[in-house]
This record gives structure tokens, sequence and C-alpha cells, in this order.
């Protein structure tokens, strides 16, 4: 209970250090594509600053159904997109925890969900199979070929969050020590004697063991694939010598885990976009893109690697993490 008290007290303070900087707009934001500055809608702004989503009845005649990937980061933030929806008035229903990127696509494309959160690295490299010297390593060069790739499919990808959520090769501290590591090259000479974990996808994705494999020239003793939420109680617990982890953990710093600098540009940018089909987005007129970025404004990677505490470590559900970050930042009020 100290932990969950520990981390609310720090999204209050993150929140109120956003109001003091001003970092929570009023309206819209005039640099964004998608026309979320364009008026008509009723999302609109507090008289003290802090913006607030209003609802609107009209939305109600739209159905969404959010979906979101199988691990906890993405369920918390299709959580945060669907009741930030709702509180818009859109008539709202969810399918998480669908499965890897690809079956999340699939849903998307086929209909079955309206939209999803997917990050701008894992669709470069998983949907579009961008070589991997040619990755951008600029977060905005990255999610204008997301964006550009997306629209000639009918495909919507908003503007991205502020925070990134890579893929980090992982090691405690004490292989760190043994073995010297610093940098994923490091491993050279030393992989194959070291058991690798990553999800059960990593195996066949350039940002995981098929990259280590081609980019760095490793071979492990061993691959393991393993559920998300495991990755690191494999280190802890000694199965696992090395683990494909993600930047936004909680358990990084609990542990003590040291991520290997990726000092071959292997993983590009991996910030979070919201992706719609185009006919969707259309039909749900400007409120939609006005909630989107209300939504991302504040999910910065201090922000999200709360929210990810509060699920992992405290063990709360992804609706209550996503009810207090839109309360914790005025954009829903409480109750909503």
């Amino acid at each position: 209970m100290n932990q969950i008290r520990t981390i609310r007290t720090a999204l209050a303070a993150i929140a109120a250090l956003a109001l003091a900087l001003g970092l929570v707009a009023c309206g819209g934001d005039d640099s964004d594509s998608s026309g979320s500055s364009g008026s008509g809608g009723t999302t609109t702004a507090k008289a003290e600053g802090t913006a607030a989503i209003t609802k609107n009845a009209d939305n109600a005649k739209t159905t969404l159904t959010i979906g979101s990937k199988n691990f906890t980061e993405q369920q918390v933030l299709g959580e945060i997109y669907a009741q930030a929806f709702a509180a818009a008035g859109y008539n709202v229903k969810k399918e998480l925890n669908l499965g890897d990127e690809q079956t999340a696509l699939k849903a998307l494309k086929g209909g079955d969900i309206s939209g999803y959160p997917e990050y701008t690295g894992t669709a470069l490299l998983s949907f579009f199979e961008v070589p991997t010297k040619d990755l951008p390593k600029d977060p905005a060069a990255a999610y204008d070929q997301v964006k550009s790739k997306f629209a000639g499919q009918g495909i919507t990808a908003f503007p991205p969050t502020p925070f990134t959520s890579s893929n980090e090769v992982a090691v405690t501290q004490q292989t760190a020590d043994k073995l010297g590591l610093k940098n994923i090259s490091d491993l050279e000479g030393k992989s194959q004697d070291l058991t690798l974990y990553g999800s059960p996808e990593c195996r066949g994705r350039d940002d995981c063991l098929r990259g280590l494999e081609n980019v760095y020239g490793l071979k492990f003793k061993k691959f393991v694939p393993v559920d998300i939420a495991q990755r690191h109680e494999v280190l802890t617990n000694g199965d696992a010598d090395v683990s494909i982890v993600f930047t936004t953990d909680p358990q990084i710093s609990r542990n003590k885990e040291v991520l290997l600098k990726d000092d071959k540009g292997m993983f590009p940018p991996y910030n979070s976009t919201f992706l719609m089909k185009t006919e969707t987005a259309d039909k749900a007129g400007p409120d939609l893109p006005k909630t989107i970025d209300l939504v991302n404004k504040n999910l910065t990677a201090r922000v999200m690697q709360e929210l990810n505490a509060r699920v992992d470590l405290d063990k709360e559900t992804p609706q209550q993490a996503a009810a207090d970050y839109l309360q914790q930042f005025d954009l829903v009020s409480t109750g909503s």
C-alpha cells in the first residue's frame, strides 16, 4: 500500500509540474496535422488552463471498439483511450489483450476493432519491414514514415505520445559486472554461453532475436520464449542470462537491472500512435482527434512507467490506472 501511495503522489507531482510549466495547454494544437485544432468539437479547456474532455451527445451514434495488445502497457493505454472516448460521448466497447502486433493489426483491418495503440518502431520493422540500416533515428521522422505508409492502407496513425517504449537488452548487475557488459556488442564472444529470454514473437523480429543475430552477429546458447509479464522474473531467478524488456518497465529500476547500450542502432524510436481506419475516424468527427491529443499530451516516459508500476507492482487493474491518469490531469471529471 505504501508503494501505491508513492505512485499516486508521484503522478500528482507530475501533474502539478505540468500545470506549473504550462505543459497542459488550452484548446487544440495548431501544429497537429490530423486537423484536431479545428473548431466544431465540444472538447474544451477549463478556465484555469487544464484541458478537459466534455461529452458531446451527438457522438453517441458512433460506436468505437478499442483494442490493445497483450501486455500491461498496452492494456493501460487501451483503457485510457476507451475511457476518454466514452467521456467524449462515444459508445465504447473494448477488446483488450488481443495478442501480438500482427493479431492486433489483423483485428483492425478486419473490422473487429476500431482502433488500438501501436508503436512506430514496431510498425516500421514488423509491418513494413524497413531494413535496420534505413530506420529513422528521429521520433518525428519515424512517425512521418509510419503515417505515410499506413495512409496508403486506409489507416490513420494519429500524432504520437511523448514517451517511447523501446525494446532493450537487459542483464542483472551481477552479470554485467562479471562479463564486463556495457554495450550490446560486448556480448560478442560470450553470447554462445548465455540463455536469452524474450516474448514469443521475439524470435522472428528484427528488433529482437533476429536483429541480435543479423546486426550484432550474436549466437545465443538458447532462446526461450516467455510471457511478457515474466521477462524480469526470469532474470532475477537466474533462468535467463539476458532478457528483452521495455524502456518503460518499472521492474528495471526496482531490480537494478542493467540495460545494454544499442551501440549499432538496432532499435528505432517507439513512440505510441493510435491507429484507426480513416473511414472510421472521419465518421467519428472532430472530437476524436481532439480527445487523442488531450490523452497523449502528458503521457511522458515517467508517467507511463508509473502507470505500469501500479499494475505490475501494486496489482491495480489497468482500468483503475487509466481512470486515475485521466482524473489526475483533469481530462475527465471525477466519477466519469
